[in-house]
């Protein structure tokens, strides 16, 4: 008995520990720096904007940089109505991600996070970004270039170049680059035709049992010799 309630203690005592643990790396996580219209969030390992530094400096924020934490979501971003640029660098964002309508931002940066599906980004973005003309996705799987992907190449990045332009035709900045009127012009052109098509892994696996089946059933012409001794 004396065992069990000492076991017992002892789990209480470490449930308690961790729990201060927990609140002292709350306490330390949410330190904004906020100066002439700029707030800083950088490397506070949030996975999402604090509600109280949401609630105190969001209506008077003009650039948020939530760099080098590990924001799985942009909940409360819809509370900055007055956000002119975002950075969102070397976060865990991924294909959920989500921008509220922000009439006034103009410049996002997404480098370095996990997004994949280009055509569901680019629906959020035109919705609900009117006013955007800065945009840098460097180091997603959904920019194909060699930061995110070893075996792809110049070709594949401009593919994915153009139809960005085609979607979005205000950018007047893409990933390092300036954009040109003479590759907005080509964009318009060849934009429609550059869209990569993603598979499931449900469909692949559909796909692949539809091979299979076709090729069990494929019943090839007997050998002539075989009829002639038939």
């Amino acid at each position: 008995m004396a065992d069990d309630q000492y076991e017992a203690k002892q789990e209480s005592m470490m449930e308690d520990d961790a729990l201060r643990q927990e609140v002292t790396q709350e306490n330390e996580v949410i330190t904004p720096v906020f100066v002439d219209g700029m707030l800083s969030l950088v490397g506070q390992d949030i996975t999402k904007i604090p509600s109280d530094v949401a609630n105190e400096f969001a209506e008077k924020t003009r650039r948020l940089d939530l760099s080098f934490n590990c924001l799985r979501s942009l909940e409360g971003l819809e509370k900055f109505t007055q956000l002119e640029e975002l950075v969102l660098d070397n976060n865990d964002l991924d294909d959920g991600i989500k921008f509220p309508k922000l009439q006034n931002l103009h410049t996002v940066t997404l480098n370095k996070n996990k997004i994949t599906n280009l055509d569901q980004l680019l629906d959020n973005i035109s919705h609900n970004l009117p006013r955007l003309t800065y945009l840098s996705m460097l180091s997603n799987e959904a920019c194909p270039n060699q930061l995110s992907s070893l075996d792809k190449d110049e070709e594949d990045y401009q593919r994915y170049r153009f139809y960005v332009l085609f979607r979005l035709p205000g950018l007047k900045f893409l990933d390092s680059t300036n954009v040109k009127e003479e590759e907005l012009v080509e964009a318009k052109r060849v934009g429609p035709f550059m869209q990569v098509v993603k598979f499931t892994e449900d469909e692949i696996v559909h796909k692949e049992e539809n091979d299979t089946e076709e090729t069990t059933a494929f019943s090839p012409l007997p050998n002539s010799n075989e009829q002639e001794h038939g």
